[in-house]
């Protein structure tokens, strides 16, 4: 089928047809599929925090707390690249089972294939994607590895961190920046020894409100519905305008770092035939801002 018949058939209800757009977006397609789709809004909530903190989990309870209010749902779970096929590391489907079978939900793994950032350089082409489809939700967990992750603020709106209680997830979270790009923080597993020391730590470390949540037992995750939506009702178009900044300069970065003509500039630089002011101009002279 070509893009529009696969259109045709994800709106009907063709989760293959969804998949295969998918991984159009992900080639060298991505243009094609870009340009046959209208532009329409669609809530992009982010999931970020260390490995461990319970966030497949939170995503779970939070996608069921959405199905139950009638909303679709889409997951993409944002994983590091196999170093021998590019793919998605982990599974579409393993962590959360009890939605497989759901047609309002669509679960889907997305590799970073080399993008530096914590973001594939195809998420924000699969969040228009999901919205030309007609979901309402677009659930973003990244793997929540290194400084990378608070480019998942250039696309989500809420940000929202999770850690467990204890001192480590806080000062890790900290360290990563998780922290300054956060718009609601999470402490899950509450019912932990440490938990209220946390909760009181990150409160003084910034200043906001820090929600409690058991994910496993789904305790708390009517508040943290609640704070997603409100944070998203104070949305505006000068942070839409600075989210869309955010994306321009990492996939922009992305570019840069790849460019074919990089090594030869720097070459020229370290043997003192080129300034680096001039290398510069001539590399962002020839840039191309589309990574794929």
């Amino acid at each position: 089928m070509d893009i529009h018949e696969l259109l045709t058939a994800a709106r009907a209800g063709s989760q293959r047809a969804t998949g295969r757009l998918l991984s159009l977006v992900e080639s060298d397609r991505r243009d094609d599929v870009l340009a046959v789709l209208q532009s329409r809004p669609v809530r992009t909530v982010g999931i970020t925090g260390p490995p461990g903190a319970g966030k497949s989990t939170t995503v779970a309870v939070l996608v069921a707390a959405y199905r139950a209010r009638g909303l679709r749902v889409a997951v993409l779970a944002v994983d590091p690249s196999s170093p021998y096929s590019g793919g998605a590391l982990l599974g579409d489907r393993i962590r959360m089972a009890a939605h497989i079978n759901d047609p309002g939900v669509l679960i889907r793994s997305v590799a970073t294939r080399g993008h530096l950032g914590g973001l594939s350089a195809a998420v924000p082409a699969a969040i228009r994607l999901l919205a030309a489809l007609s979901y309402d939700i677009v659930v973003l967990e990244t793997v929540g590895v290194g400084q990378s992750e608070v480019e998942i603020a250039a696309v989500a709106d809420p940000t929202v961190a999770i850690l467990n209680p204890g001192a480590g997830d806080a000062v890790q979270a900290a360290k990563a920046g998780l922290l300054e790009v956060a718009d609601i923080i999470v402490v899950n597993k509450a019912d932990r020894e440490g938990a209220d020391q946390t909760v009181r730590d990150l409160h003084i470390e910034t200043g906001m409100p820090v929600l409690k949540i058991i994910a496993a037992e789904n305790t708390g995750i009517d508040d943290l519905v609640g704070a997603i939506d409100a944070h998203h009702r104070t949305d505006d178009p000068r942070r839409r305008a600075a989210r869309a900044r955010l994306q321009i300069l990492s996939l922009a970065q992305s570019a840069l770092r790849t460019h074919p003509g990089l090594a030869e500039l720097s070459a020229a630089v370290a043997g003192g035939d080129l300034d680096v002011y001039t290398a510069t101009a001539r590399l962002l002279d020839g840039v191309q801002v589309t990574p794929e």
